[in-house]
């Protein structure tokens, strides 16, 4: 699976959490041979503003492997990490993060269409984990992704 493959699926998953009425992230958790361990979706929806789909996956990962195992592993993700979820990832000692669109093009995109702002300050990964190495945004996937958070911006 290369990249645009893997952040095409992350689209299909914030796809599947707009259509359920959440925000639009979706995320996958990959092993270093490239395999799929773990999707997951936003699901704030249900009450909780922390449940990210990047948040279940350092959850999951952490139960379920090692910490030099957790290393070779990398994220894919619809969207790049809040503060909260890069924090996580670092904490938890997952691998590269690769994303569709940025912190920064989601903060424009919602400015422009007179969103509120996250409650939060819209910082970059390397920001928050600087030794986390991580890529994106990938600019052919950008206008899909702002289209899925301008449905959400207009509920």
């Amino acid at each position: 699976m290369d990249d645009i493959d893997a952040l095409k699926r992350c689209l299909e998953l914030a796809t599947e959490a707009v259509n359920a009425g959440d925000d639009a992230f979706g995320s996958l958790l990959v092993d270093g041979d490239g395999r799929v361990l773990r999707e997951e979706r936003n699901t704030v929806g249900r009450g909780d503003p922390t449940a990210h789909p990047e948040i279940a996956l350092v959850r999951w990962a952490v139960a379920h492997y090692a910490a030099a195992e957790r290393a070779s592993m990398t994220v894919y993700t619809s969207g790049e990490h809040c503060a909260m979820c890069a924090a996580a990832h670092a904490w938890a000692g997952l691998g590269p993060i690769v994303f569709a669109g940025s912190t920064a093009q989601l903060t424009q995109w919602r400015s422009s269409w007179g969103a509120a702002p996250a409650p939060i300050r819209p910082l970059a990964i390397e920001d928050v984990a600087p030794g986390i190495v991580s890529r994106g945004p990938f600019e052919e996937l950008a206008a899909e992704l702002e289209h899925l958070h301008l449905q959400v911006a207009r509920r």
